[in-house]
């Protein structure tokens, strides 16, 4: 039959609130990060969080001089994300907190910081950044929608006293695409946990007039575009209460969405030595000004790294045809400095603002240095 080029097709894309299990304990992983990066900028940390109906776990590796209180840290993120009473099934002031954070192997340590006072890598490993012209903010439609609808259910739980939401939620959008290029919003699932006083019937009713009505003026809603609202039915008990949490398990929510390849890191908790974390923001800001001048209509980047080298042992943009790719890598590496010293400088990553990236994804928001327009400036 030989190959048939599919024209029209269907492409998904999904994300989920502040209060899902697995954001949870990256917002813990990642408040914890910020407060030794408060009080020491130069504070190694490699936190990793687990959750479970009663019980916090906290542990991972640290070299710092700092000595944040874990507990009253975790307890406020927890809180303050709307795990803070009994009715919500999961109590940051009464939740079990085991903190069992050890210190860094002095072994990494010594691969990582060099005597001249560059940096290696902390680990092997291999990230990648993407842009596209399918949005203002250079992210994936798909994607992009699902965090759209995400925000606007986060907003109104925050600004409604009168609204039924609990804070765990996902959303799932599925778009048309022609020869590879958006078209419309087919299909958007969208499921919340609600408290148990409301009915199933009055919060689908209550979304559909209050969110579904505004996110309507959305130029890629048609008439034919469907809203499943909580299609498995009623949901009221969610978050760790109903399912156990571990930081750096939504990756793929974290970055693209199935748009791009995913590198085997995920994000939160890491201080920014770690390739894992900075490798991925500096794969983003070169896709992203490489589509913003024109050189591409979408953009992937792909960096990779080994244990204590200072530079990276590939780096390959991909424009789809758009651009002569060789001469794109040669001219960011002639622009930027691609050692993890050299993006930690470029990028300002010793900064305390890593909470605020663990919900809500880490591309396309303004207010990241990762998102800076300013590579061939």
């Amino acid at each position: 039959m030989g190959n048939i080029m599919q024209s029209k097709y269907l492409w998904t894309s999904e994300a989920v609130s502040s209060g899902h299990p697995d954001k949870v304990a990256d917002q813990i992983a990642d408040a914890i990060l910020d407060a030794y990066l408060t009080e020491d900028k130069m504070a190694r940390v490699a936190c990793e969080v687990t959750l479970t109906k009663d019980l916090v776990l906290v542990t991972g590796e640290m070299s710092s001089k700092a000595s944040p209180d874990i507990e009253k840290i975790v307890r406020k993120t927890i809180c303050d994300i709307g795990y803070n009473h009994p009715d919500r099934h999961y109590d940051g002031n009464t939740v079990q907190i085991l903190n069992k954070i050890n210190k860094q192997s002095q072994e990494i340590a010594s691969a990582v910081f060099k005597d001249n006072g560059d940096l290696g890598a902390g680990d092997q490993g291999l990230m990648f950044g993407f842009a596209c012209i399918d949005t203002k903010n250079y992210m994936p439609l798909a994607h992009a929608l699902s965090f759209d609808f995400i925000k606007l259910l986060e907003n109104d739980r925050r600004k409604n006293p009168q609204c039924p939401f609990m804070p765990d939620a996902k959303t799932q959008a599925t778009i048309e695409c022609d020869n590879g290029v958006p078209v419309r919003l087919d299909t958007m699932v969208i499921s919340t946990c609600h408290t148990p006083s409301w009915k199933l019937e009055d919060v689908r009713e209550y979304i559909t007039v209050n969110l579904i009505e505004e996110f309507r003026k959305n130029n890629w809603v048609d008439e034919d575009t469907n809203f499943l609202i909580n299609p498995a039915g009623a949901w009221t008990v969610g978050g760790p209460a109903a399912d156990t949490g571990l930081s750096g398990r939504k990756i793929v929510v974290d970055n693209y969405g199935a748009d791009c390849p995913i590198g085997g890191g995920s994000f939160s908790g890491k201080d920014p030595t770690k390739v894992d974390r900075s490798g991925a923001y500096a794969a983003r800001y070169i896709a992203k000004n490489i589509v913003r001048c024109g050189a591409a209509q979408k953009a992937q980047v792909q960096l990779a790294y080994a244990i204590g080298l200072t530079q990276p042992v590939s780096f390959r943009i991909n424009t789809f045809g758009f651009s002569n790719e060789e001469n794109l890598v040669d001219f960011v590496q002639s622009k930027m400095d691609l050692s993890p010293k050299g993006i930690l400088d470029r990028l300002s990553l010793r900064q305390p603002i890593y909470q605020k990236a663990a919900s809500g994804g880490h591309f396309g928001r303004e207010e990241f240095p990762w998102e800076k327009e300013d590579l061939f400036v």
